[in-house]
């Protein structure tokens, strides 16, 4: 992992305190991508666990196949050479998991003993398009989830190749991809936007706090054309201070 495209702790944890569509909005005003296709899961996934709030980390990638015991002949120390380069990466991490079985999940990466194992070597997550089980044991390693569903068994599970570009739900993900995840889905940074993106979502959540929404919400004693005339100036107030930030125009 390139140490250059890694933001501080501190800055991690100030992207946590948002939600992703917060990120998302500081996001598009840097990007020069695709606002409408890049950067989100284009597929649905499931937060298992929304009551821990967002999770931030960078990318680990793994790919896995449950229904073919054939990988685990091929390569037994896997598990172990997998775990090694896992804790050769500073956290936070989050492991992202390619499920070649996909749609047809049938064995799960994670449960209470892997997710326990990951925890004590810096990852705070996994984003699997394949299965997930014990998902209350999970919770209680502080271990958190985006799956495409839940399962009881584990198969044929073995590590079958990491540090790889893998797919999930649609979304192509690199090592060193920063990961911001929550119950609305996930965004994935390359290292070319990350410096700017706390800034960038700071700064268009205040913009927002202090234009549109301050004018939606401060409407006591007023007649509903006075209330339109003051989201419509808002709004121009926004759209302005975006444009004058970042040279882009703000949405609202």
């Amino acid at each position: 992992m390139d140490s250059k495209a890694i933001l501080s702790h501190a800055d991690l944890l100030q992207l946590k305190r948002w939600n992703t569509p917060t990120i998302y909005n500081g996001w598009e005003q840097i990007t020069q991508r695709d606002l409408c296709a890049d950067a989100f899961n284009l597929e649905p996934t499931h937060d298992f666990m929304p009551q821990m709030g967002p999770m931030v980390g960078y990318a680990i990638t793994v790919v896995i196949e449950p229904s073919n015991p054939a990988h685990r002949q091929v390569n037994a120390n896997a598990w172990s050479e997998y775990r090694e380069f896992v804790a050769s990466i500073s956290g936070p991490t989050i492991v992202i998991v390619q499920d070649l079985d996909k749609p047809r999940t049938i064995g799960a990466f994670w449960g209470e003993v892997n997710s326990n194992i990951h925890r004590a070597l810096g990852c705070v997550g996994t984003i699997t398009d394949g299965a997930i089980r014990d998902v209350d044991e999970m919770t209680n390693a502080g271990f958190k989830a985006l799956a495409r569903r839940l399962c009881v068994g584990h198969a044929a599970v073995h590590p079958v190749r990491w540090n790889v570009e893998v797919e999930v739900f649609g979304r192509r993900v690199n090592p060193c991809d920063l990961i911001h995840a929550d119950k609305h889905g996930f965004m994935v940074i390359p290292p070319a936007e990350q410096a700017g993106l706390l800034e960038a979502a700071r700064f268009m959540d205040a913009n927002e706090c202090q234009t549109v929404i301050a004018a939606a919400r401060n409407i006591s004693g007023l007649s509903t054309k006075e209330i339109l005339a003051n989201i419509n100036a808002a709004g121009k107030k926004f759209g302005e201070a975006a444009h004058a930030q970042f040279h882009r125009d703000g949405e609202w």
